[in-house]
């Protein structure tokens, strides 16, 4: 291991972090909800475009610092699309050779950003961690595995995690301590270091996770059962796993809510309105459930604040979530939410009889 190479590389990732601003923390209109705000932290502001950079310099840096990674070392990644582009951009940035096995079905400017940052993809159709394993070996590289390390690669006690920049953020607002924080989980690295990070600083904020269609997470919550698996990819690209991943800890996190997809595609076509610009499918995740808690909580008169995260931009979905003949292809059909949320927007409430 070459100790000069291993300090010059977390120079260069700690010089890299120091030119990037935070990310900004944008409030939403109150609605029919007056006593209730709202925020999105805009996480699809960073060099790489969503929320796994901050994730991607993690695992590198604890990479890194565990002697995993040297000079030339391949690089391998499992992903959906949006934690490859992050590595490749880190990869890049240390001259490293960037491997990501991602399934068949991912965005195609997804797969386009991965390559422009120098990373090769490898398109599978059945179970993308074992196909990055068995690459890994190949190569002789290393394999990040991301699905392991999310929970454990991030300081969450600080460091300017998504955690400790958000609570920062909220300092001066009407209700500072938020009410609840919702978040969805892929890794589940998210959930741990949020869920975490209340604890730590002694909090009464709860959290809560938007789990999709074809994920086992909601029902992992409910029956703490590791075997449980589905035989379907979830179709909001990040989020949702067919197995229990090692980086979700479900002790951390106060209550799930799971979410159709097809509202979560309703819901990024609703907020495009609000915000004048399109985000992924995850933020519609989301976003709906943020909805779900505002509409329970207008009807207990409960005053508070919220926040959620965009992670990424819906730019990256064109062919996809914003493609009337993809979304109908794949069965989502977001227009049977459309009442529902105009509903909840002018009344705050999802009771439409």
């Amino acid at each position: 291991m070459s100790r000069p190479w291993v300090h010059d590389a977390i120079s260069r990732i700690e010089s890299d972090f120091n030119r990037s601003a935070d990310t900004h923390l944008i409030k939403l209109p109150s609605g029919a909800c007056p006593d209730i705000d709202v925020y999105l932290k805009d996480e699809s502001i960073h060099p790489t475009g969503s929320l796994k950079h901050r994730l991607a310099r993690s695992l590198f840096l604890y990479a890194l610092c565990n002697g995993w990674i040297d000079e030339g070392t391949p690089i391998i990644e499992s992903s959906s699309g949006s934690t490859a582009i992050s590595e490749a951009y880190f990869a890049n940035l240390l001259e490293l050779p960037f491997h990501t096995v991602i399934p068949a079905a991912t965005s195609t400017e997804k797969i386009h950003k991965i390559e422009f940052l120098g990373g090769k993809c490898h398109l599978v159709e059945g179970d993308i961690t074992r196909a990055a394993k068995e690459l890994a070996r190949e190569l002789g590289g290393h394999y990040m595995d991301q699905f392991t390390y999310a929970e454990r690669a991030t300081d969450w006690r600080g460091n300017n995690n998504i955690a400790e920049s958000l609570f920062r953020q909220m300092e001066k607002e009407r209700y500072p301590e938020p009410t609840w924080v919702v978040v969805s989980a892929g890794t589940g690295g998210t959930s741990a270091t949020v869920g975490r990070y209340i604890r730590y600083q002694r909090l009464d904020t709860k959290l809560c996770v938007a789990d999709p269609e074809n994920s086992v997470y909601a029902e992992f919550y409910r029956t703490r059962d590791r075997s449980i698996t589905r035989d379907r990819l979830s179709r909001i690209e990040g989020i949702g796993r067919p197995h229990v991943e090692p980086s979700f800890i479900p002790d951390v996190v106060d209550r799930m809510i799971e979410v159709p997809d097809s509202a979560a595609i309703a819901t990024i076509h609703r907020l495009e309105r609000l915000l004048d610009r399109k985000c992924g499918g995850s933020t519609g995740t989301n976003l709906w459930a943020v909805f779900q808690i505002m509409a329970e909580m207008k009807a207990k008169r409960e005053k508070g604040s919220i926040v959620t995260v965009i992670c990424d931009s819906g730019e990256r979905y064109a062919h996809t979530y914003y493609n009337a003949e993809w979304l109908a292809e794949h069965g989502l059909v977001p227009e049977d939410y459309a009442d529902d949320l105009s509903h909840f927007l002018d009344a705050g409430s999802f009771d439409v009889s």
